[in-house]
């Protein structure tokens, strides 16, 4: 049954990441987390994640803007330290409120609070009439970069306030997938190794089978979402991250992801 689960959550939510910029590992690991450790489910997670950019790095590698990939990467990456030196001091704090449902029990923290009212800001500037909305310049890519490194290290997402700066640095819609899949490689190098530190190669090793299975299953996805790419406009991209970005945002601000 957990083949069955897991490769379905990898097939459909990469196709979608594939638009948003961010989904997979915020979605992937909860549904891991209901068959395996904490532990084992952020190194298996954190293996799909990569082979899956890596694949999409294959695939749409050449479209990318090297330029507002430099600009907004470099910036992401040092902030990023910064922001994983602040996890270590805010991660016991204790939840401000604990409730169940569906008999889990789910904890609204101080850190998932902030980041889940940020992203939700952001998401609602995407979504406003596009006469109203305020785009962020190529100026605002290092900013951007800053904000991104900093919440992917203190909470893991990173992408989801990467894509919405790099939704106003006027990519064509190939660009934008192209480059937000460049950075999210340069973060999951980094990261692989902290997380294969937390939970130990030999997790990994053990559930293999499980393990390629996924990562086909998300290379599927990605694969139908490259096809399905020709037929969309940026704007419906557009509008697709931002309601994508809405959801998370309330995901995390009710303690549900």
């Amino acid at each position: 049954m957990e083949y069955l689960i897991i490769c379905l959550a990898s097939l459909a939510v990469s196709g979608l990441t594939l638009f948003s910029g961010f989904g997979l590992g915020t979605v992937l690991t909860p549904v891991m987390a209901i068959f395996f450790p904490v532990e084992t489910a952020v190194a298996l997670t954190a293996v799909v994640h990569f082979a899956n950019n890596c694949f999409k790095l294959a695939m749409f590698g050449k479209a990318a803007d090297w330029k507002v990939t430099l600009r907004f990467g470099i910036p992401a990456l040092l902030a990023s330290l910064a922001g994983a030196w602040v996890l270590v001091r805010v991660a016991h704090l204790a939840p401000w409120v604990e409730y169940s449902m569906l008999g889990q029990t789910m904890a609204v923290t101080p850190v998932k609070l902030l980041v889940g009212a940020l992203i939700a800001f952001f998401a609602l500037r995407e979504l406003r009439p596009q006469g109203s909305r305020t785009v962020y310049s190529a100026a605002w890519l290092p900013v951007g970069g800053l904000v991104s490194g900093f919440f992917g290290g203190l909470s893991g997402n990173q992408g989801a306030f990467r894509s919405a700066f790099l939704l106003g640095a006027g990519l064509h819609k190939e660009a934008f997938i192209a480059t937000g899949v460049v950075l999210a490689c340069v973060v999951d190098v980094s990261r692989l190794a902290v997380y294969a530190g937390l939970a130990g190669s030999e997790m990994v090793a053990g559930n293999a089978g499980l393990l390629a299975a996924a990562t086909l299953s998300a290379f599927l996805g990605a694969f139908f979402g490259g096809r399905l790419l020709k037929k969309i406009t940026l704007n419906t991209v557009r509008r697709l991250v931002g309601f994508m970005l809405l959801g998370l945002a309330a995901g995390l601000m009710l303690g549900v992801l």
